[in-house]
């Protein structure tokens, strides 16, 4: 088999994001819907396996790439060895740990050529999602629970604070479509310049309108947004400031 170059491979964020996205599923897969299937194929007895999951979310347990340096990164090897000598679920826990290791090193091999705030926007969108291993193991990520900041306003209003110049919604690609996320801002208007709604961009609500803006039209920053527990629009700021 002929090595791919890196330049044929996804090279966008979101190319990179859906290859991990797909990727992720198909283990994710593996390891809870079709885990029967996965336990019996990892046989002790057989050679050193991996888990392999791929980009049209279907997943394969074969053994590794035999030229070197592989095309990608390669899972972890021999996870068949370890399945009869430790507790069925411990054992499941710890293949989706390597697992989450395994998909964030293709993803950010894939992202070798990506600037700084490219790759920071990827791994943020990457970490919206449960890890595998939460997955497996039932636990849910802390920042599913809303903080008291955020659970008074409407839905959208959790979504403000994203470090990485997207909406939070619409990085919630792990259960729900890009399209029906995109529909649902696709009204959204700008309070400032009264622009629409734009995946692309950073954008930030205030918490006491409601209304959403630019990032820019306002002077807010990604990073500025994280250290915001309570956003007011420069209309708001100005009302409250009256006598």
């Amino acid at each position: 088999m002929e090595m791919a170059s890196i330049s044929s491979s996804p090279r966008t964020v979101e190319e990179i994001f859906k290859d991990y996205s797909g990727r992720r599923a198909g283990i994710v897969r593996a390891l809870t819907y079709d885990v029967d299937e996965f336990y019996g194929i990892c046989d002790p007895e057989k050679e050193n396996l991996c888990l392999y999951g791929h980009p049209n979310e279907s997943w394969e347990v074969t053994l590794p790439a035999e030229e070197v340096p592989p095309e990608l990164p390669e899972p972890a090897l021999g996870i068949n060895f370890a399945r009869d000598g430790m507790n069925r679920k411990d054992w499941l826990s710890l293949v989706a740990v390597h697992s989450d290791c395994w998909l964030l090193s293709v993803a950010f091999y894939l992202g070798a050529r990506l600037n700084r705030n490219e790759r920071k926007r990827l791994f943020s969108l990457i970490n919206e999602m449960p890890t595998v291993f939460e997955v497996v193991s039932e636990r849910k990520p802390l920042k599913d629970k809303p903080s008291a900041a955020e659970s008074g306003s409407k839905a959208k209003g959790s979504v403000k604070r994203s470090s990485d110049g997207q909406v939070k919604s619409v990085q919630k690609l792990a259960d729900e479509s890009y399209e029906e996320e995109e529909d649902e801002h696709g009204d959204t208007q700008c309070g400032s310049c009264g622009g629409n709604y734009n995946a692309d961009e950073f954008w930030i609500g205030c918490d006491i309108c409601e209304r959403w803006y630019h990032g820019k039209c306002v002077k807010i920053t990604p990073a500025k947004a994280e250290s915001i527990k309570q956003y007011k629009c420069p209309s708001c700021s100005m009302k409250r400031g009256r006598p």
